[in-house]
């Protein structure tokens, strides 16, 4: 999970996404990944919006899922190589999460993730209408005191500009671990209607999806006793 360093009263409920910047000093290979792979693979949104978002990749993807705030990349790292002929876009502001997906992808030479280094609303606005097939937010920070609550990812604004992107059937896919928060977005979704909870027995949310790979903090959770709960949601109409 990402946090960011900054006065947490102040009211940037403009922003969809918060995230700190940069942690830890970059190790040297590392640093040399963002300067010199980073550039090869980024999305630039202050250009042309795409007409096709499959077209972002080389060779043109069959379809295209976006995770928002990958973290460390585990989980998007093995999607990505389960799923070939995907294009994936990973978006995350944190520059140490960036630096670890970026070893990845050279270290298992993965052609088909485009990343995102910054807010996940602007991106949201940039992609084409109906241009995913997924979206996948894991452990997002929970902000759990309530004058944070607006820092958020899951709001009403970006629950309407998620279903503006994803194609008709495609998946919303939420994964927390803080009891506040998954009812935070059972609630906020249930009032959508473009989005129609999945759930039709309690193990459909208390046990991952088929093929889902668990990430470093979902260990952690687990270690520690916080149990997760694996919410999916389809884009109606």
């Amino acid at each position: 999970m990402s946090e960011r360093k900054s006065d947490p009263d102040r009211d940037d409920s403009e922003r969809a996404f918060f995230g700190r910047r940069k942690g830890h000093k970059l190790r040297q290979h590392q640093a040399d990944l963002i300067d010199n792979l980073l550039p090869h693979l980024a999305l630039d949104i202050e250009g042309e919006k795409p007409a096709d978002a499959r077209e972002i990749f080389d060779p043109a993807a069959d379809d295209v899922r976006l995770e928002i705030g990958f973290g460390g990349g585990e989980h998007l790292a093995a999607e990505a190589q389960a799923f070939a002929a995907t294009g994936f876009i990973g978006c995350e502001p944190y520059v140490n999460g960036m630096a670890k997906i970026l070893a990845q992808i050279e270290a298992a030479n993965i052609g088909n993730i485009r990343l995102f280094a910054g807010d996940a609303a602007e991106l949201l606005a940039w992609l084409p209408k109906a241009s995913l097939s997924r979206i996948d937010l894991i452990h997002p920070d929970p902000w759990p005191k309530r004058r944070h609550w607006k820092r958020r990812f899951v709001q009403d604004r970006t629950i309407a500009a998620m279903a503006r992107v994803l194609k008709p059937n495609g998946e919303f896919r939420f994964v927390c671990d803080i009891d506040d928060y998954c009812a935070w977005t059972l609630s906020h979704l249930a009032r959508s209607p473009d989005f129609k909870w999945l759930a039709e027995r309690a193990d459909d949310f208390r046990q991952p999806w088929a093929g889902y790979t668990m990430t470093r903090y979902g260990r952690k959770a687990a270690r520690e006793g916080r149990k997760a709960a694996y919410l999916r949601f389809r884009r109606v109409g």
